[in-house]
């Protein structure tokens, strides 16, 4: 029997601002672009939530909300530092782990103790490390799959630790709306509500036939078993999964080719630099561009050989925004420059 947990750093990006400058505690705070503008929330702290703030939200409505909130630049390098500080210390209690994102992953508690009842002192291990070592603070879910680990992370944040025993996965997840099951998309949901699912149990409880007409093809079945708490998916270790990536939401609509290179030179010295602080290399380089219509394009390239070179990120990012122009040409309201396919290897360079 897999014993998992699905570990949180919680409000992290907000977090990690409060420690750099103390004077932030106690006091409302958005890490976002710029509120007079087009910025977006990247992450409020618990006490901008109070507020309704949430993450995705404008800067403006933020700012409507809460006229005393304290808006920050995202600092993305330094967010990378905390994270790989966190996962390295994570990795010193627990061995096998799967991250999944800066702020987040999966731990193989089993790689630690052989039955679940020693699971929750893993767990208050675990948080008890991260707080000594960098004094942040995480919430774990812990079961027997995924799924469900995934869902009780998020049950008593900040700092919580949810347990769901064996047996009890499905009357754990039944009471919850149903876009809270991890696979449940919009569309998903719309198809759900239709036919008057809308918690976790009543997907459970579909049958073959109703689950046909509602989820046609494999999705159906698949949403449907992690309903009731079944997810075979194993930790996966072997692949980076992560991307480290930056964008930038303009005053206006640009449409000045040189005034977007600039902007993605930029971009691609703040990759650049998240890379080597955490002593890794990219082979693929994406831009996401954002039209005025609010349509979003993305361009990728992936290389033979790995790099981590601001002027060569700089130099991809660029030409994928042409290609990505030339294919819808047009003023963007928002650009990207992201990198993945991440491993800790770094390109040598060799003087003739």
């Amino acid at each position: 029997m897999p014993i998992l947990a699905h570990l949180d750093l919680d409000a992290f990006f907000a977090a990690v601002e409060e420690l750099e400058d103390p004077t932030l505690r106690s006091r409302p705070v958005v890490v976002g672009g710029n509120p007079q503008g087009r910025g977006v929330v990247a992450t409020a702290n618990y006490v901008a939530r109070e507020f309704g703030i949430r993450s995705a939200m404008s800067s403006a409505e933020a700012l409507r909300r809460c006229p005393d909130v304290v808006f920050v630049r995202p600092r993305h390098a330094l967010y990378t530092q905390y994270s790989r500080a966190v996962w390295d210390t994570i990795r010193e209690v627990v061995p096998r782990v799967e991250q999944v994102g800066i702020d987040e992953g999966y731990l193989d508690l089993g790689s630690v103790v052989p039955a679940f009842r020693g699971a929750r002192a893993v767990a208050e291990a675990v948080q008890t490390s991260v707080r000594a070592a960098t004094s942040l603070s995480c919430s774990l879910g812990v079961s027997t799959s995924k799924v469900v680990c995934k869902v009780a992370s998020d049950r008593r944040k900040p700092g919580g630790i949810t347990v769901v025993p064996p047996g009890k996965e499905a009357r754990f997840l039944a009471p919850f709306p149903v876009r809270a099951l991890p696979g449940v998309g919009p569309k998903a949901e719309q198809r759900l509500a239709a036919a008057g699912v809308k918690t976790v149990g009543d997907l459970a409880g579909l049958g073959d036939g109703e689950l046909r007409v509602v989820l046609p093809g494999t999705i159906g079945p698949l949403l449907r078993d992690r309903a009731l708490g079944i997810d075979l998916r194993d930790l996966d270790e072997a692949t980076e999964r992560i991307s480290i990536s930056t964008e930038e939401t303009f005053e206006r609509d640009i449409s000045d080719r040189a005034l977007l290179y600039a902007e993605i030179r930029l971009m691609a010295a703040s990759v650049a630099n998240a890379l080597v602080q955490r002593r890794l290399s990219a082979r693929t380089v994406t831009t996401k561009l954002r039209y005025s219509d609010f349509s979003i394009r993305s361009r990728s390239t992936t290389l033979a050989a790995p790099i981590d070179e601001a002027d060569r990120i700089a130099e991809l990012a660029c030409s994928l925004l042409d290609r990505g122009l030339r294919d819808r040409p047009g003023a963007l309201r928002l650009v990207g420059v992201g990198v993945s396919g991440l491993s800790e290897f770094r390109q040598l360079s060799f003087d003739p």
